[in-house]
């Protein structure tokens, strides 16, 4: 096994981002003490999610970023999602980066930024 970050993000209800998550592919479950607690993995990304019912998502700045090895396939399956480009939830275009990296954003329903890039 090799040593991983694994992102903990904030949500207002866990069964809502759990169905969220679920049509972008991702599978898990709520587990802790009064459901507090939430694991989502789609192949080895995994993210975890704990219960914060005062979160205010316009106003979230909790995210991650994800490095992957193939963005485009990845980017068209969440494309079947049919996310809107602006608002929350979002998906933004896939694009080059001046850093060097080939990448697009996806936002949830709370407010969390997932950036998900391959280097080029």
């Amino acid at each position: 096994m090799q040593d991983i970050a694994i992102p903990t993000l904030p949500s207002r209800s866990l069964n809502e981002t759990l169905k969220f998550y679920r049509k972008l592919g991702f599978d898990g479950k709520i587990l802790g003490v009064g459901d507090s607690y939430a694991i989502m993995q789609r192949s080895t990304i995994e993210l975890h999610f704990f219960s914060h019912r005062e979160l205010i998502p316009t106003e979230s700045s909790a995210g991650c970023y994800i490095r992957v090895l193939d963005v485009d396939s990845i980017y068209q399956a969440f494309s079947k999602t049919q996310l809107p480009q602006k608002g929350i939830p979002r998906m933004d275009r896939l694009e080059e980066k001046p850093w060097g990296m080939r990448e697009f954003a996806i936002v949830d329903l709370d407010g969390n930024q997932l950036r998900i890039g391959q280097a080029r």
